[in-house]
């Protein structure tokens, strides 16, 4: 994190250090000196605005989160997420594509360890559970899609089950290490919603992996699903559970969604909801962190199946239905 000013970035070492130290007021008015010569500093704003938010400093909070969103308006800090959490701006349906991807890119070289050693992430396998668990006939599938796919953690766990493995990303660089490990037939970078856009009646299965989360109002992409999948296709996904009838975005900058909404906006998208459970998705702060497992299925009278876009079935030869 650097200014482009030696002495501004010199003041932030310091203020850290200050702020370490636990002398909160000193780190902020230094920080606040680093900004005055810096004062296009995006991220500088973004963290006094962090560090005043911490002292209750909300007014304070909210104009420094405000100028870091007017200086970057691709908000690859995430300014909106926290003016919604302090109660200054709507909740977004979405954080902002720039921050989510700048996230993910950021740790992808680590993420494995970092989420599957340390805080004890579960929801690759206990999806790959649940879908063998309430599967047709032997299980396999012709064509799988994991959708926001990482670093491969659940496409390792369906290679197996799949004649044809896609991976869609919105980072590259979680791309680039899922690529590494060798498990996709084919992998991109692209958006959730605008990846299902480009693809009607492809898939006999859709995987989504601890993605939801980054998405506050899901019905988009449940219509968007169900217009991917085939006629008794299956979508496998979790969330993190919140409660009553909607969703809310935590300090963590992920939403959690209640099942009532879940099962609603499953139905208002035509599709039918085969299993919902609870799961613990992975440890935070010490404390579980309690999500939804879920199964819904596209009805098999749901239309015939349209696998006529160019170039998706590359290299996969003819689709045959497994269940």
């Amino acid at each position: 994190m650097t200014s482009g000013d030696l002495l501004a970035d010199r003041r932030l070492e310091m203020a850290r250090a200050l702020m370490e130290r636990g002398d909160v007021s000193a780190a902020i008015e230094l920080l606040e000196q680093a900004l005055e010569r810096a004062c296009e500093w995006a991220a500088g704003h973004f963290l006094l605005g962090e560090w005043r938010d911490g002292a209750g400093d909300r007014d304070g909070a909210v104009e420094a989160y405000s100028r870091a969103l007017a200086l970057d308006p691709q908000d690859r800090a995430g300014a909106i997420l926290r003016l919604a959490l302090i109660g200054a701006a709507a909740m977004p349906d979405a954080p902002p594509p720039a921050y989510v991807a700048g996230v993910f890119d950021d740790h992808a070289e680590d993420f494995d360890s970092a989420l599957v050693e340390r805080l004890g992430y579960t929801v690759p396998r206990a999806l790959a559970d649940l879908v063998a668990e309430l599967a047709y006939d032997d299980g396999r599938f012709a064509r799988v899609l994991d959708l926001g796919c990482g670093t491969g953690l659940a496409g390792e766990r369906f290679r197996d089950r799949a004649a044809w493995l896609e991976g869609v990303d919105l980072s590259e660089g979680m791309v680039a290490v899922a690529r590494r490990k060798g498990f996709y037939d084919a992998l991109a970078v692209d958006e959730a919603h605008a990846f299902l856009a480009g693809v009607t009646a492809c898939y006999d299965l859709i995987v989504a992996a601890d993605v939801l989360v980054y998405l506050g109002d899901l019905a988009g992409l449940f219509q968007a699903a169900r217009r991917a999948l085939l006629p008794g296709g299956r979508f496998a996904f979790s969330v993190e559970q919140g409660q009553g009838d909607g969703f809310v975005l935590n300090r963590g900058h992920r939403y959690a969604h209640g099942e009532n909404y879940v099962a609603a906006g499953l139905a208002a998208a035509g599709l039918t909801l085969v299993e919902m459970r609870h799961a613990v998705c992975r440890m935070e702060g010490g404390q579980p962190v309690e999500g939804l497992l879920v199964l819904a299925e596209r009805s098999r009278a749901d239309g015939a199946a349209d696998i006529s876009s160019p170039g998706l079935l590359a290299g996969v030869g003819a689709i045959r239905r497994n269940f």
